[in-house]
């Protein structure tokens, strides 16, 4: 496919802020929004043969910008098509809400994406960091991801992301130029009504849990320790079998539910969330994160890990807490 990609499209030096669930950081370089997966992927052929550094976001419920920016070009993925077979194989945007996959998969009674449901994000994003909840990942689903890497569109096996706990390749530190187009995904047929009943009290939880400020979702990963895990004696026993130690357990046990930096605040209501309750700056809610982070440690010797992505020019950042 010859690559139609204008780059006299691009918007210059818009603020990060909107487009993110935390409403903070500031302005990217240059933006483009897709919202075809012809444009996604001609976008990425074109920034990837012209090295062109790139970073991809969707809903912007996992990322925190820089207050210095974003340098290089910033593509919005607002692609949304979504087809479901009756044999369970589906095929779906990486821009797509998550939310939005669950629900119409669930409509032709099948299973497996219970867990999605309230789980902020798009597809791709969900990808970039396996999400999911309840013992249940996204990558367990996939049969193919498509993806534009080393400048050329191409389907690729799940194995190529390196998955796993709330982790994959783009993830990782330097991570290589690869941008994710659609994904194919097989689901097992169900029965409708205990597909919506198990939704429905994933949903409940999480609203009893989550607080409605300005946040990106879960802050921290959880811990996979079983031995750890059995050491604590208020954590859970299903917990403790299961060897997983929520990161908002340790946090609230530091005492740190509540605690305020700027225009930050770790969320009363669920602890493993920073939520803006005040114009908070990038730097402010890294710099509640970062403390976090040392109290834990300080308790219980272990350092947690964000499930947040810091994403632009960070050179200069410094921690406040000595």
């Amino acid at each position: 496919m010859p690559v139609t990609f204008d780059p006299g499209q691009v918007q210059r030096n818009r603020s990060m802020r909107p487009l993110t669930t935390l409403k903070a950081g500031g302005t990217a370089e240059s933006l483009f929004v897709a919202r075809t997966a012809d444009e996604l992927a001609e976008t990425a052929e074109y920034a990837q043969t012209h090295d062109w550094p790139t970073t991809v976001i969707g809903a912007g419920s996992n990322v925190l910008p820089s207050d210095r920016g974003v340098p290089g070009l910033v593509v919005v993925n607002r692609t949304t098509s979504l087809t479901v077979e009756a044999d369970g194989l589906v095929t779906a945007d990486t821009g797509c809400s998550f939310q939005e996959l669950f629900l119409k998969t669930a409509q032709a009674s099948l299973a497996g994406l219970e867990f999605a449901v309230g789980i902020p994000g798009s597809v791709g994003g969900a990808l970039v960091s396996n999400a999911g909840a309840y013992r249940s990942n996204i990558s367990e689903f996939l049969t193919d991801i498509e993806v534009v890497f080393e400048g050329r569109r191409r389907w690729v096996e799940p194995a190529f992301l390196q998955f796993s706990y709330r982790d994959s390749l783009l993830r990782r530190p330097s991570p290589p130029p690869c941008t994710l187009v659609q994904i194919r995904l097989r689901l097992p047929k169900g029965d409708a009504w205990a597909i919506y009943k198990e939704a429905t009290d994933y949903q409940r939880q999480r609203i009893s849990k989550q607080p409605p400020p300005a946040s990106a979702g879960s802050f921290f990963k959880n811990v996979e320790d079983r031995g750890f895990a059995e050491s604590l004696p208020q954590l859970g026993e299903k917990l403790k079998a299961a060897g997983v130690v929520p990161a908002g357990f340790l946090i609230e046990q530091a005492g740190l539910r509540g605690v305020r930096h700027g225009g930050a605040m770790i969320a009363r209501r669920h602890a493993n969330f920073i939520v803006n309750v005040r114009s908070a700056t990038a730097t402010e809610i890294r710099q509640l994160a970062g403390l976090v982070k040392r109290r834990v440690f300080e308790r219980f010797g272990v350092m947690l890990e964000e499930e947040v992505l810091y994403l632009g020019d960070w050179s200069g950042y410094q921690e406040v807490w000595g």
